[in-house]
């Protein structure tokens, strides 16, 4: 790399500590190990802007463990912003690690993270400014293995033809045993080909090129049929069997700007017990792992310790739902009390008992306060299998007033099975009475004025959730159900209204449910300048249709289409461990409305035959 060159590139850029590198605790490692041996070169890319990809705890741990080997040096890659690219492009540099300007081209191994469908055209971008063929058929022997892990991987087609391999489940799980198996193959200098088959044998491993996608005469997936009998009938998700002792996130690295999760988080637990239908994070983190309070404040120290940040963010898909959340926030608070440094907690259910917690944060700093309804009536919440009254979220809210708090956020979601406009006019009616709450109270006690933000989602069908063949509402109906709640929340007080990119939410659904065919729209969209869609004001309409148009497919026959309770689905060679059997059981209750307890309160037999391995259940407890 020529850094006199890239040293002008980065002077023309908007933020180009973006780019920059040479953090504290960034991780330094010289090409070989001390007995002379070549170390392998392995770029973590996140393919989005670094100020989000910094802010992935995923990516962090996957960092640490990498780098705690020492045959591997693990460095950063981002995607860039449209400035770098341009910059990159005239001045015909090669986009390349923070750690050490390496062109990720020189790399062993580029390894994605996949969080959200909306970022693929950014893994293109990456792979072309290092001048990597696209498609995964069109790479020689000379390129890096491409590589993808993240819950898109629950179906891994519609990216299937970039990817060399992907990795399906808990990334710190895997990544050694793929590490060792690859140094293996290199020791005995087996091509790429024979690499990958032997790669795919270890649990958790997708190689796609492994097989071949058929479709039926009505053009609909038909069949994904292995092209060598060796190949595995079942990818089955990796998951860490003890969190409390799994590898974490090690001496965190220290942005010199701002990030989006600007803070030490603490995953004080993997996975949820309640089952909502549209959650795919809900079924493909099962089941339930728990860290001690202990082992979480060792991490807390130890963080605190190397970064100077001043906030912690209890982090899991619940932080209410944590069994020891009452003893662990006093323990932090009181411990750090001295150092004025805050604790926040995000994805708070609205049946979470913290009176006590809340009046204990905001004594140091009052931070965010985000609680999800998701629907605005009780018969859609028990439809959606929430578990929640409004009686908690009124629970919820005026604790948080009486605590200090005058602004929190609901989220909800549109369109969602069964929904009617009724549903659609309840979420104002909650909202009308939050803000009732609120103003009820003495002046005295409420403080500033109430700032209530009411956001809502478009559904999207995720695979393996109880809505997987469920359809997503049209884009012209999503806008009416979007303009019929901005008018029933006009006028109340505290009251705003916020709502997600129809258009966006649309590719979404389709990319989360499609198939290998929709790898040569995505290229399409890419060479038409599609980038960085999930940011609205980018994103490009015109080249997405152009791309759908060209390949002869459209959008609708992905995300509008009801599925076929016994049709195939494109991801039937990945298994996310919870059964196809209890996910069509819980399609029935959902239209019959009965609610599925939390699996604390009993085992509901979700991983079939082996819910005594995962749970300590059998199930016929169910």
């Amino acid at each position: 790399m020529d850094l006199n060159a890239l040293n002008e590139v980065l002077k023309t850029v908007e933020k180009p500590a973006r780019y920059t590198g040479g953090e504290l605790n960034m991780r330094v490692k010289g090409p070989v190990m001390p007995d002379g041996t070549p170390r392998f070169r392995f770029a973590l890319c996140f393919p989005d802007v670094y100020e989000i990809g910094m802010s992935h705890l995923g990516q962090r741990i996957v960092y640490n463990v990498l780098n705690e080997r020492a045959d591997t040096y693990c460095e950063r890659v981002y995607a860039p912003w449209f400035d770098m690219e341009e910059a990159l492009r005239k001045s015909g540099l090669p986009i390349y690690s923070l750690e050490t300007k390496t062109p990720i081209g020189e790399f062993d191994m580029v390894g994605f993270s996949l969080l959200y469908e909306m970022c693929y055209t950014n893994v293109l971008t990456v792979l072309d400014l290092a001048g990597i063929p696209l498609l995964a058929r069109d790479r020689g022997e000379e390129h890096p293995i491409i590589l993808a892990g993240g819950p898109c991987v629950c179906n891994p087609e519609p990216i299937a033809e970039v990817m060399d391999l992907m990795v399906f489940g808990d990334g710190e799980e895997v990544m050694n045993e793929l590490m060792d198996e690859y140094s293996r193959c290199r020791a005995q200098k087996l091509g790429k080909a024979e690499t990958l088959l032997r790669l795919s044998h270890i649990p958790g491993i997708y190689v796609p090129s492994l097989y071949e996608a058929e479709y039926g005469e009505d053009g609909n997936f038909k069949s994904l049929k292995k092209k060598r009998p060796d190949a595995p009938d079942k990818v089955e998700r990796r998951i860490v069997r003890d969190l409390d002792k799994a590898v974490y996130t090690g001496r965190l690295v220290v942005p010199y700007m701002s990030i989006v999760h600007d803070r030490v988080a603490l995953e004080v637990f993997r996975g949820c017990t309640r089952g909502c239908h549209f959650c795919q994070a809900g079924f493909i983190y099962r089941p339930v792992r728990e860290r001690e309070v202990g082992t979480v404040v060792e991490q807390a120290d130890a963080s605190l310790d190397c970064t100077g940040y001043d906030e912690i963010s209890v982090f899991s898909l619940s932080s209410g739902d944590y069994s020891h959340i009452h003893e662990l926030v006093p323990i932090i608070l009181d411990r750090y009390e001295k150092d004025r440094v805050s604790v926040s907690l995000p994805s708070l259910r609205i049946d979470s008992f913290l009176k006590d917690d809340l009046e204990k944060i905001q004594k140091v700093r009052k931070t965010g306060l985000t609680f999800a309804p998701e629907a605005g009536t009780q018969r859609l919440r028990d439809v959606i299998n929430k578990g929640v009254t409004e009686e908690d979220l009124l629970r919820s809210v005026h604790d948080a007033f009486v605590a200090g708090w005058h602004g929190v956020k609901l989220y909800f979601m549109i369109g969602l099975p069964t929904e009617t406009d009724e549903d659609i006019l309840g979420i104002a009616e909650l909202a009308r009475k939050v803000s009732r709450e609120f103003y009820s109270m003495p002046k005295e006690l409420r403080g500033k004025g109430l700032r209530c933000t009411v956001s809502a989602s478009t559904f999207v069908p995720k695979p393996f959730t109880p809505f997987q063949w469920e359809p997503q509402i049209e884009v012209s109906e999503v806008l009416r159900r979007q303009a019929l709640l901005r008018s029933a929340l006009k006028g109340i007080r505290g009251v705003e209204f916020s709502c997600h990119f129809s258009e966006t939410s649309r590719l979404e659904a389709a990319f989360a449910r499609g198939d290998r065919r929709l790898a040569s729209v995505l290229v399409s969209a890419y060479r038409h300048g599609a980038r960085l869609d999930s940011w609205d004001e980018h994103f490009k309409k015109d080249a997405w249709e152009a791309a759908f148009l060209e390949n002869g497919l459209t959008c609708e026959q992905f995300a509008n289409r009801r599925i076929a309770l016994d049709e195939p689905l494109p991801w039937e060679r990945m298994d996310a461990l919870v059964t196809d059997r209890y996910l069509k059981r819980e399609h029935e209750r959902a239209y019959a409305a009965p609610v599925t307890h939390d699996c604390r309160k009993g085992c509901n037999g979700c991983f079939g035959a082996r819910s005594q391995e995962f749970c300590g259940r059998k199930e016929e407890e169910a």
